[in-house]
């Protein structure tokens, strides 16, 4: 399958670390060191994340904290769409983590026997992303239907068309866009450049655009949401840290950075 190329992003430099981040490490801390201090010791080595590309700002984040209560690991993340970075892993890709913005995506990695018991850690909705000067006077969902507002959406395949498109059968209306992008994150591009009057993205995507958008508001009962499940690679070279980055972004502090990007509970 071709593969969909992805943005790598290094998280590669020191931050203050934050109370709670961590993960699960061992006690067995001697009476002159503390345990968090004991269980960063025991990490090493480096991981990369696959993850979902709308969860870029958060995971970047998180990742920053990581590194700083574990002071000899390194984090590389890859995002991209959920169902590329799928299929990159079926592949042989060499990741550690996915974090995958479908369940569906993720139960593909886990039955090929890639991954196990994923833990679901956020959801998130769709918005309505349009330029700032809003040229084609996009005010409701329903207008996304109005022939010459040109929409961008993403690839069907992708978890942010399959949930736009569920949007859109809750609404009981029929887009036909001028552009299908390959991820969140590209889609909102089009929108930013003006290329596109409008975007169905998720919430996240328009509150961490700031100014560069203008967000409309899907009334809740034509919205959908997507659940964002995380699981260690069954081939990780370094599964410990894998799996104490899992557990750091399960953690209060994990959970803190995720909700203050815009994301759900689960």
């Amino acid at each position: 399958m071709r593969r969909i190329p992805v943005t790598i992003i290094t998280a590669g430099f020191a931050v203050a670390a934050v109370a709670g981040c961590g993960s699960s490490g061992g006690a067995g801390s001697s009476a002159s060191a503390s345990p968090a201090r004991t269980a960063s010791a025991k990490l090493s080595g480096s991981i990369t994340v696959f993850a979902a590309a709308s969860l870029q700002g958060a995971f970047t984040t998180i990742g920053q904290q990581f590194q700083a209560a574990h002071p000899g690991v390194k984090v590389t993340f890859s995002f991209g769409p959920s169902s590329g970075l799928a299929q990159q892993i079926i592949s042989g890709a060499p990741a550690d983590v996915f974090a995958s913005a479908s369940p569906k995506n993720m139960q593909q990695v886990v039955s090929a026997g890639d991954a196990a018991s994923p833990a679901t850690f956020a959801s998130n909705v769709m918005g309505v992303a349009t330029p700032p000067g809003n040229p084609g006077h996009v005010t409701s969902l329903a207008d996304l239907a109005k022939k010459p507002v040109k929409v961008a959406l993403c690839q069907p395949q992708v978890p942010c068309g399959a949930v736009a498109a569920q949007v859109f059968s809750n609404a009981r209306i029929t887009v036909r866009p001028v552009t299908l992008q390959p991820d969140v994150k590209s889609m909102l591009t089009q929108v930013e450049l003006g290329n596109v009057d409008a975007g169905l993205v998720y919430v996240t995507d328009v509150k961490a655009a700031g100014t560069k958008v203008k967000g409309v508001v899907i009334p809740a009962n034509e919205n959908a949401a997507t659940a964002y499940p995380i699981a260690p690679v069954s081939k990780s070279g370094n599964l410990a840290v894998a799996k104490a980055f899992e557990a750091s972004v399960l953690s209060p502090a994990g959970q803190s950075v995720l909700a203050a990007a815009g994301f759900q509970k689960p």
